[in-house]
């Protein structure tokens, strides 16, 4: 089968004569049909990750059909359409922390074929496509953590249009909430109004965004998508509700002028998300079949172009998820 490693000093080395692994006890073997790209690949890809991930399969999301079952296997069968967890051994209940997982410490999705345990995987809805459903371990299930108990009568703010600030926007907008965005692209700017955002800030022509957003909201938003971490966590702070929560599930962009007292004084919570549990996974897909709504892809790029892919999503621009089919 084939399968991409991560190069020593950065890259991918693509291989094509690895055997097919064969499912042991409780394991199950899946056909890969697509796999999605997260900021946390960039980094893993460009051997710059916090550990050491040299000739790993990159990527951990993705999704494809059963193609065999080891023994013990209760449930799945053959041909099934699953997608694998992000965190493989968190089934349900509070986070147990950060253990094994795949891209980094296991072999990713970025092959022809993936061995999984049968309890890291979870049945995909079946009117999304493979390219959609790969969108949806990671960024999708972070995006519905962060907005959980978000509703009528409340605002989210959410930052740029990558995938996990796109599936928010949608999440929320599917829970009745109002939303505001921030963009640095008038393009952008009307496909995030055209998803349901009720206002959009551009953030390179207002520094200031969080002031911005509280004149907007009439005091600010209940809830707030923190993308950037330390560089723009102190203009959410800015943009948070009395009382409001910060929703942390990311740390892009640089700074370390965090005002203690101010976010003191708004009385709000930061919370970090760590994506989240197999039965938040299912309990999602649950809410994807009974709506309408659809992942968003920016391009979905053939698997023999896996380095271009990744070139895309550094450079962009970008709205959305990218994918890769196979």
């Amino acid at each position: 089968m084939r399968a991409f490693t991560v190069r020593a000093g950065g890259g991918l080395t693509l291989t094509t004569d690895r055997p097919v692994p064969d499912p042991s006890a409780g394991e199950v073997l899946v056909k890969v049909r697509a796999t999605s790209l997260n900021a946390r690949d960039r980094l893993i890809v460009s051997d710059s990750y916090s550990v050491d991930v040299r000739g790993r399969v990159p990527l951990s999301d993705g999704a494809g059909v059963v193609e065999a079952v080891g023994d013990g296997v209760s449930r799945f069968r053959v041909g099934d359409r699953v997608a694998g967890t992000f965190h493989p051994t968190w089934v349900y209940g509070p986070f147990p922390g950060w253990g094994a997982l795949r891209g980094t410490q296991r072999d990713g999705w970025l092959s022809d074929h993936v061995v999984l345990d049968q309890q890291s995987l979870v049945r995909i809805p079946d009117r999304l496509s493979f390219e959609e459903a790969a969108t949806l371990p990671c960024a999708a299930l972070t995006a519905w953590s962060a907005v959980a108990g978000v509703g009528p009568g409340d605002t989210l703010l959410v930052q740029g249009s990558g995938g996990v600030s796109v599936f928010a926007l949608q999440f929320a907008r599917l829970a009745g909430a109002r939303v505001v965005a921030t963009t640095s692209d008038d393009d952008k700017a009307e496909r995030l109004r055209a998803l349901g955002a009720a206002d959009v800030v551009n953030y390179r022509e207002t520094p200031r965004w969080g002031a911005r957003v509280r004149e907007l909201t009439g005091g600010g938003a209940e809830r707030v998508l923190e993308i950037g971490g330390a560089g723009t966590l102190p203009q959410s702070v800015e943009a948070v509700a009395h009382g409001g929560q910060i929703a942390l599930v990311g740390n892009l962009a640089s700074g370390n002028d965090m005002d203690v007292t101010h976010f003191f004084r708004r009385a709000a919570t930061l919370r970090s998300i760590s994506v989240g549990s197999r039965s938040d996974f299912e309990q999602m897909n649950e809410a994807l079949d009974r709506s309408t709504l659809r992942p968003v892809i920016d391009r979905v790029f053939p698997f023999d172009q896996a380095s271009e892919a990744f070139a895309h999503f550094e450079r962009g621009p970008r709205f959305g998820k990218v994918v890769i089919g196979h």
